[in-house]
């Protein structure tokens, strides 16, 4: 975890500096603003924010439990601004948020989803299922076909675990 940097649920006033991040990020596809403002509101126990020493935030992960598998954090969205790339705040991001969860909840695994070109995301979940020595199964989740916009790369679900949390 890079100096400086604190580890927190987010709030709703997050929000706005999330969706930011996340439009500022070039790779992905960016909600709504008011999206933002309700994942803050409702997903905040399994959603993380990275401050600065100013408590401004500079990256996050947004998550929930998926109902049908309540034993499953879905990772929706990982981003972290320009100024803090490159220094491990992603994998640290993702690693406190299971942590936490983990210690709330039983979860089993994480899933996410993926498009091929991707680089930075797939390194970082498979460097993930490294260090907490869990198996990676891939399988399309959803066909670029099936996206309204057209020219959309599958979405290819990564589904890590068994997760094993050392306390």
């Amino acid at each position: 975890m890079p100096k400086g940097l604190t580890l927190e649920a987010p709030r709703v006033e997050d929000g706005a500096a999330i969706w930011r991040i996340a439009r500022d990020s070039g790779t992905l596809d960016l909600n709504s603003s008011y999206s933002y403002l309700l994942w803050c509101r409702d997903f905040a126990a399994t959603s993380v924010v990275a401050r600065d020493a100013q408590g401004e935030p500079v990256g996050f992960v947004t998550g929930y439990i998926r109902p049908k598998r309540p034993r499953t954090l879905v990772i929706w969205q990982v981003a972290v601004d320009q100024a803090w790339r490159g220094r491990g705040l992603a994998a640290a991001l993702l690693d406190g948020l299971t942590a936490r969860v983990a210690e709330q909840s039983d979860i089993h695994g994480i899933e996410t989803t993926i498009t091929p070109d991707n680089t930075a995301s797939n390194r970082l979940f498979t460097s993930f299922a490294e260090r907490h020595g869990s198996a990676v199964e891939r399988e399309v989740l959803f066909d670029g076909g099936l996206f309204p916009e057209g020219g959309h790369e599958p979405e290819v679900l990564y589904r890590i675990g068994p997760l094993a949390f050392h306390t």
